[in-house]
């Protein structure tokens, strides 16, 4: 595989309730579900903040999407950030994931809100996953969530391809 072409370098899950994931060289995703074995599967939403608002909504983040560049990113401003430690399932490289459109990819929902756990691992890191563009609109650089729309093995160092939508204009990320 070329090294310069999408793929990943990390799959991380948890059984528990914890911001940190555990690598590991293989998972399976379920459809409708997320990730065989992760505390966030399931078809309505896992996450305990949105969990405690309203149980019933349908899960938005069943699989949370993270580009490696964003620790290359961080690292000059004294976050040293590994995969799965920000909680997320599938770290890939070679992906410019936050100008994905909804759909792509599983089926991308939407922007992952970074909250303030992040300052536990560190403390200011959720502002250094934050940015603004030139016209001061906020950027959120923490991942993407996504929804499983077909099961199925995905293995450490698969080659990702991307299918973007059909339907156009696409419909940019917003946060879930």
């Amino acid at each position: 595989m070329n090294q310069n072409s999408p793929h990943i370098i990390a799959l991380s899950k948890s059984d528990k309730y914890s911001f940190h994931k555990y690598n590991c060289d293989r998972f399976t995703l379920l459809k409708g579900l997320g990730v065989e074995g992760d505390v966030h599967a399931g078809e309505t939403v896992k996450h305990r903040s949105r969990n405690a608002k309203d149980p019933t909504v349908p899960n938005l983040r069943q699989v949370h999407l993270m580009h490696s560049e964003l620790f290359d990113e961080l690292k000059p401003k004294g976050f040293t950030v590994s995969p799965g430690e920000l909680g997320e399932n599938i770290t890939n490289k070679n992906i410019e994931l936050l100008s994905l459109p909804t759909r792509t990819i599983l089926e991308i929902t939407g922007l992952r809100n970074p909250c303030n756990q992040l300052n536990k691992i560190k403390e200011g890191l959720m502002n250094a996953v934050l940015d603004k563009d030139a016209d001061g609109n906020l950027i959120r650089k923490a991942g993407i969530m996504s929804i499983v729309i077909k099961g199925g093995e995905i293995k450490l160092g698969q080659k990702i391809e991307i299918e973007l939508p059909k339907q156009q204009p696409f419909t940019p990320l917003l946060p879930v």
